[in-house]
């Protein structure tokens, strides 16, 4: 009886507990760290992120906001909707909303890199973003 009772408890601790299944991992993308500071609870991380031509970052959410100014390149984000597409290119400034509520993913569609000058201002021990599994777009 105590085998029977371990199996099902292992079998519903993996039916329950939340993995990277459905995580959609990055390709093409890099990123130097070129500052970082902690004031208060917040983690200020400044960072150049490149995007191959053809690379996504895959989809995630930030835990605070981020800033980013496109430097060359072109970046398209669609967002968990599946129906919002917002193309930045160089020149371009983007702002995204933190939290699990604004789940997105970066794409460079075009030929060249994508270099963006990213300014993340995350709570304090936060990962620079979030996986989240893909939202079937």
């Amino acid at each position: 009886m105590t085998r029977i009772l371990g199996a099902a408890l292992v079998a519903i601790g993996l039916v329950f507990v939340p993995g990277t299944a459905g995580a959609t991992p990055p390709s093409g993308v890099t990123g130097t760290i070129i500052a970082q500071k902690t004031v208060g609870r917040t983690d200020y991380v400044l960072r150049t992120v490149t995007i191959a031509p053809g690379g996504y970052t895959g989809w995630h959410f930030h835990d605070g906001p981020l800033f980013a100014y496109v430097r060359q390149g072109t970046l398209t984000r669609t967002l968990d909707d599946c129906t919002t597409i917002q193309v930045s290119p160089k020149g371009s400034t983007i702002v995204e909303i933190p939290g699990a509520g604004h789940v997105h993913i970066g794409r460079n569609l075009g030929r060249t890199a994508v270099v963006l000058d990213v300014l993340y201002a995350l709570p304090t021990g936060s990962p620079l973003s979030e996986d989240a599994a893909d939202p079937g777009c």
